[in-house]
């Protein structure tokens, strides 16, 4: 049976009663102990008991995961997925609108390709969702969409959340795409005036538009404006690319100066100031680490840099950046920073609960627990060993990839048969 109709952003769900149990695995929640030879029950797509003794209904499809580990699906919270796609170049890349500085109103949404390699990929690594954010070469790039890695017939059928965060950027790449133009902002100066006058005007605009409404007004909308109220609102995160201690500086003060939502991503001089940011709980999305030192921004970075940060009680998650380093290499990072010094539980939690609750997604994902979706991943082993692997991958209870151990490869579950009758 494959998957029918579902409602956009709702649980890719068949009619009647779906029942997957996940039975004699060491269950590793994230949120609480693991517990061997435990069961995961999902029901219609979401997770109804964990545990050592969960009866199993008649009639569930049981997966046996004796000898295995299971874990929630994990969550990479900044990545271009789907917007930036594998093998296809410029055709492929929509990840930048960098013909104006303000590029708020546009939505990743409206260029993610559900079919992109990347996709395939993600789930041969355990990732089940992933935050696609508009690229970093504007002031403020647009807004980020979360989505489910496989199992929709169009991308709204995926889709977690379209109101996740809004994409800035500061430091070198704002300042090198319009420096080479002439124009604002072509320098740190600008780019923090481009941001401090756009939530100028959004302020006056939500204003305004306060006023017309209780006067019963019309009042015409600015996309634009209307997204940066969202932010001033704390409907949507400010998701902030900064590499440099000073860039992080600067979008700590402009987060004071209107009160929005920060969310730190890259931090790659974070430690530099992590007793700050610890001290005001702004979270660091952590990442990529697979790269060389290729700018200037770069030059002092570290993979032990994270174990620093978490010493230090900033809260942490970890992000591929993907296509910068492949998402499936998601675990992988996890995997190294814990040989530099990170806790292994907090590895797993910057993996999983951390990012889903930076971004306000942890209603639905990011553990193993009653109520959220039933994103299973059954590993051979450990997965912070190298040598495991994803060897079966559940999305709202619904098989989407398996490991054909005679064949050596992993099979992914595609359109034609997702979605037959």
């Amino acid at each position: 049976m494959g998957l029918a109709d579902s409602a956009y952003g709702g649980p890719m769900t068949a009619p009647g009663s779906q029942v997957v149990a996940v039975v004699g695995g060491h269950v590793v929640p994230v949120v609480s102990d693991p517990i061997d030879g435990g069961t995961v029950l999902v029901v219609d797509g979401r997770i109804t008991a964990v545990g050592p003794d969960v009866e199993v209904p008649p009639g569930a499809r049981v997966i046996d995961a004796t000898g295995r580990w299971v874990l929630p699906g994990f969550v990479e919270s900044h990545g271009h997925v789907g917007l930036h796609e594998e093998g296809e170049g410029a055709a492929g890349n929509d990840t930048n609108e960098m013909t104006t500085p303000n590029a708020a109103a546009v939505r990743a949404i409206d260029a993610v390709n559900i079919d992109d390699e990347g996709f395939r990929d993600a789930l041969s690594g355990g990732v089940t969702s992933v935050v696609v954010k508009p690229g970093s070469g504007n002031p403020i790039g647009g807004q980020s969409v979360a989505l489910k890695t496989w199992g929709g017939r169009t991308v709204d059928e995926q889709m977690i959340s379209a109101s996740v965060s809004v994409k800035s950027a500061l430091g070198e790449n704002p300042k090198r795409v319009y420096g080479e133009r002439k124009q604002l902002p072509s320098t740190r100066l600008g780019t923090a005036l481009v941001i401090r006058e756009a939530f100028t005007h959004a302020l006056h605009y939500r204003a305004a538009r306060s006023a017309a409404a209780t006067k019963g007004e019309p009042f015409q909308v600015d996309l634009a404006l209307d997204t940066l109220a969202r932010v001033l609102d704390g409907e949507l995160a400010w998701d902030q690319h900064t590499h440099r201690h000073d860039d992080i500086a600067t979008a700590l003060r402009l987060a004071d100066e209107f009160g929005y939502r920060l969310v730190l991503n890259h931090g790659t001089e974070a430690h530099k100031i992590a007793d700050v940011l610890a001290e005001r709980d702004v979270p660091v999305i952590f990442g990529p680490m697979f790269t060389s030192r290729s700018k200037v921004e770069l030059r002092d970075r570290s993979i032990a840099h994270l174990a620093t940060l978490a010493a230090a009680g900033v809260r942490v998650a970890i992000t591929t950046d993907h296509p910068v380093v492949p998402i499936n290499f998601l675990v992988h990072q996890a995997t190294l920073a814990v040989k530099e010094g990170l806790p292994r539980q907090t590895a797993l939690e910057a993996l999983t609960v951390n990012p889903a609750t930076f971004l306000r997604l942890h209603e639905r994902v990011g553990a193993l627990a009653p109520g959220l979706d039933g994103d299973v991943v059954v590993w051979s082993g450990d997965p912070l060993d190298v040598t495991s692997r994803a060897e079966h991958v559940l999305i709202d209870g619904r098989t989407v990839y398996t490991w054909d151990a005679e064949a050596g490869r992993g099979v992914v579950v595609e359109r034609a048969a997702r979605f037959e009758r």
